[in-house]
């Protein structure tokens, strides 16, 4: 992890709460001490761990740590008065956010900080996935319009189409989809 936000409006809590994380190999750590102040900064930074300590000076924490969860990939915790932790919990649960009493463990904190990193990084490995996913299946539709196009402007066959684009690829070393994207370039203008 690199960047971590803590938003707490006691220099005290931030005090302790990057004393914590110190032991973690975390790059940068940004402080703020209002709502305002956070959402500033995960609009210009991405953050890999956001710490809200509740309430804040102008709000409660609770809707900042939901903006979070929405704008960024971030592991969120959010800690709360503990007579209010499972209330508050109940709200921002179904957005990603670990809400923790406090006053906090440091047992307990590290064990938050722990699971929001393992879950992040499986969130990211599934993200990744996804995108290559999305790649490859665009890839396959651009070379099946080249296919059609090979199809239909010279009266291939589906396999003598794909065998044409195979061929060119190999013979021009380059990809699949550069070819495609050549025949499409050439015979749709």
């Amino acid at each position: 992890m690199d960047n971590v936000l803590i938003v707490s409006n006691t220099s005290s809590t931030m005090g302790i709460v990057s004393d914590l994380l110190r032991s973690e190999p975390f790059g940068r750590i940004v402080t703020s001490q209002s709502g305002a102040e956070a959402r500033r900064s995960i609009t210009e930074m991405d953050f890999d761990l956001v710490i809200i300590d509740a309430p804040l000076p102008d709000e409660s924490g609770t809707d900042l740590s939901i903006t979070a969860s929405e704008k960024t990939t971030a592991g969120i915790i959010l800690i709360v008065d503990a007579p209010d932790v499972l209330e508050v919990s109940a709200c921002v649960e179904d957005y990603g956010v670990f809400a923790l009493p406090k006053p906090i463990s440091s047992d307990f904190f590290y064990q938050g900080v722990k699971l929001l990193t393992a879950a992040r990084r499986r969130v990211m490995k599934l993200e990744d996935e996804n995108q290559r996913l999305q790649k490859k299946i665009e890839e396959i539709r651009i070379v099946d319009r080249a296919k059609l196009i090979l199809i239909q402007v010279l009266k291939m066959t589906e396999p003598q189409a794909q065998h044409y684009i195979e061929k060119q690829s190999m013979d021009l070393r380059q990809t699949r989809l550069l070819t495609a994207e050549n025949i499409l370039r050439t015979y749709e203008s």
